[in-house]
């Protein structure tokens, strides 16, 4: 984003100021364009900080040759982009170790370094981790939320309606925002369908040519590029490697790191199944999706919006939620041998909540089946479950299944 570009508050900001308070290092990562460096220069006690990037040569340079000068004796430093000099990472926490009062660092980046094998263990015990995904619908709308999943998991379920009754939210196709994403650029700027394909398409090029170089090589683009499109039109399915590397003419072996390295980089976001072990056999293979719909869908190369992407902008909330949240909670699915599927579990130690989401703009009883058997299965973790669709009742089209237009949640 411009220096003159509006500013939507973020779901993040709170959390970061806290963290920032409490800690020596705070780590800030994401996809690149999420607002990570927006985020970190505009919050209020972070402004006056001392900001570099690793983005910049001379100061690349710098910490490349002599990574220690850099942050010796450092305090309220930020360092943008930190996965490009991993071993600044090193000079950080030999410097942190003498010195551990809180917000001496705040470090951002493009890749999850927790999954970069040379920097995992650096900053063990003195950094802790915020990730910042692309805008939800409500941070679109500048009021920096999120979409109400704590209303379901806080409240008993036969007040559930009233909870969405006290804020109003306007109708929204889902293919519009889907289509739109939560690049703050796109959303603020690049508004009409041909702009929004040239802003996606030189994204990909400064991803395909920036950041996966500064994780590890990738020998021929056009294959990484290949498999991006594959595993996007693939959105919401079981990983199958094999088949992935079948229909994009890789090994095995080559697709498992490629999509390691989308993964580190914050594109591929992998769901794990809902593994409590009960009567049915369960599937326990990851499924796949991506960090934003609207690069999603382009990569795929655009055409009608199918039921999967509509999937990916539900799970965009949740993830968004998950990670600002302030008690562990995870995402995951839940599927059986027979086929029976839940598209999303929320499991926290409040307890879990499954979520079937429908592209269709019509509630039907068989609708609500599987949630219905993933409730009879586990009757002692959950008392109800949601149904999410693109119609405009709010209804329970179940006795423990709730119906709702996916913008009142969202």
């Amino acid at each position: 984003m411009t220096a003159s570009a509006p500013l939507l508050p973020r779901l993040l900001a709170a959390p970061l100021e806290r963290a920032v308070a409490e800690f020596p290092v705070t780590v800030v990562t994401g996809a690149r364009q999420t607002g990570k460096s927006t985020l970190v220069r505009q919050i209020a006690n972070l402004g006056d900080r001392r900001y570099l990037t690793l983005d910049d040569f001379d100061v690349r340079a710098r910490a490349e040759e002599a990574p220690d000068a850099l942050v010796r004796g450092a305090r309220d430093l930020t360092l943008d982009e930190v996965q490009r000099v991993p071993d600044l990472l090193q000079a950080v926490k030999g410097t942190v170790d003498e010195d551990r009062n809180p917000g001496r660092f705040v470090l951002t980046g493009s890749a999850n370094l927790l999954l970069m094998e040379a920097v995992s263990e650096t900053l063990a015990g003195r950094a802790v981790y915020l990730r910042l995904w692309p805008l939800t619908r409500r941070e679109r709308r500048g009021r920096g939320a999120c979409g109400r999943w704590d209303l379901f998991l806080q409240r008993e379920p036969d007040r559930w309606e009233a909870g969405l009754d006290e804020e109003e939210e306007p109708p929204e196709p889902w293919e519009d925002a889907a289509h739109q994403g939560g690049y703050p650029p796109v959303v603020l700027h690049h508004t009409t369908a041909e702009a929004r394909s040239r802003w996606f398409d030189g994204y990909v090029q400064t991803y395909l040519e920036r950041d996966l170089q500064s994780l590890r090589a990738v020998e021929h683009l056009p294959e990484f590029r290949r498999l991006m499109r594959a595993a996007c039109l693939r959105l919401g399915r079981l990983v199958n490697q094999t088949e992935l590397g079948r229909d994009v003419g890789l090994s095995q072996p080559t697709v498992r790191r490629y999509l390691n390295l989308l993964e580190t980089s914050y594109q591929l976001v992998r769901i794990e199944p809902f593994s409590v072990n009960r009567t049915k056999r369960l599937i326990k293979t990851p499924k796949a999706y991506w960090s934003d719909t609207g690069l999603a869908h382009h990569l795929a190369g655009g055409g009608e919006p199918n039921g999967h992407l509509f999937e990916n902008l539900v799970l965009t909330d949740l993830l968004a939620w998950r990670d600002a949240v302030g008690v562990r909670a995870e995402i995951l699915y839940w599927r059986t041998a027979a086929q029976e599927e839940v598209d999303f579990v929320i499991e926290t130690p409040r307890g879990v909540l499954p979520i079937e989401v429908k592209a269709g703009s019509r509630l039907r009883p068989a609708d609500a089946r599987h949630v219905r058997t993933f409730l009879d299965e586990y009757p002692d973790l959950a008392d109800a479950g949601l149904l999410l669709y693109a119609g405009a009742e709010t209804a329970w089209i179940a006795e423990d299944v709730l119906a709702v237009p996916w913008w009142r949640v969202m």
